[in-house]
Formats: structure tokens, sequence, C-alpha cells
């Protein structure tokens, strides 16, 4: 089991969904759509997947006549990270859903949609049961990233009173593996963390 079986998806706990369907109805994905179709045409498995699922609303407009506050909950969660390109910005719906929120191929859906919120970063819409589960994993990250800066901090008291080469050079890879971990979670602010 990999880490992000093993440290996320074995610990969400399912009973959280309320069966509301938004994240269904009114879905979204970093990746623009020209570029998701760009890839799935050049053989990207999670953009065919992705695509096969979902269809896009003509407009960001028609996404918020399904839900006004979910589409206005992402773009300022967008915002707030620096991330938001409206021209980039599309909206998009299941194909499977139906009218009283259930998934017409359940039993056959795609690990996309298995693992909804697949990120402690996922936006869900306002309301969602995985809120407050997703604030914690979040917090989570953020306390295990302070952690890690705490720590270069004494790596780096360590190489000033350190002569050897060899030592040195560890505490070189190390520094680099820890300033990775950070790094990976730049685009949610991690540097200010």
């Amino acid at each position: 089991m990999d880490n992000y079986e093993k440290n996320y998806l074995s610990k969400r706990p399912e009973n959280l969904c309320r069966l509301c369907g938004l994240c269904c109805r009114v879905a979204t994905t970093s990746i623009p759509y020209e570029k998701l179709k760009q890839m799935r045409d050049e053989g990207d498995q999670g953009a065919i997947d992705f695509l096969s699922v979902f269809e896009p609303y003509p407009s960001i407009e028609d996404a918020r006549k399904v839900s006004q506050e979910t589409v206005d909950n992402v773009i300022e969660e967008l915002k707030a990270d620096g991330n938001y390109n409206e021209e980039e910005m599309t909206f998009y719906k299941c194909k499977y859903l139906d009218d009283n929120n259930l998934c017409t191929r359940y039993e056959d859906r795609l690990l996309l949609c298995k693992h909804f919120p697949a990120s402690p970063w996922a936006i869900v819409p306002p309301g969602c049961g995985y809120e407050g589960w997703l604030f914690m994993k979040r917090e989570e990250v953020k306390q295990k990233i302070r952690k890690v800066k705490e720590d270069l901090l004494e790596l780096d008291l360590l190489k000033k009173k350190t002569k050897s080469p060899e030592i040195l050079q560890k505490i070189d890879t190390v520094e680099k593996k820890m300033l990775r971990s950070i790094e990976v979670h730049k685009n949610h602010g991690s540097e200010n963390w």
C-alpha cells in the first residue's frame, strides 16, 4: 500500500457523505478544459477517465444555475490561493447522476469517483460532510511542514558547528529532502506556514 492509500484514502470516513450530489453536479479541476482534452487525446488515463464521466457546462453562469453557492465557493478558494483564472475555469456535471443524487453506475464507478475528495486540498461544496474532516487533514499537513521548518533551523545550526565534510554532505542531503517536502505544498501556501 502506497503512502497516499495508507495515509489518506484508508483513513477517509466514507460515512461523511450526505448524498447531496453537488460534488457530482458542479465539479471542477485544476487543469483547463482544453488541456484536459489534449491530455485525453495523448492517452493520459486520468484525463480519459475524467472526461468519460464529466461533461462541461457551457459557462460558469450555467453552473451557477445549479449551485451558485458551490461555484462561488470554488472561485473564492482559488482566488484566495492566487490560482483563479476565469478564462481557464470550467465546471462540469456527471453524466451518471440521477435525479435522486444516486450514481447510476455506482458499483462500476471509476477510481476518481471512489477517491473523492482525493486530497485534503479538495474544494467541496459548502455544507459537505467532508468539510470538517478536510480542514483537520490540512491542519495535520501544515503542522508537519512547520515541524520540518523547525528541523531545518536546527540543521542550519548544526552545519555551523560542524567541520566534517562527510557530515556536511549528509546534512545537505537531508535538507534537500526536507525542502522538497515543503515545495510539494507550495501551491497551497507552505512557504507561509
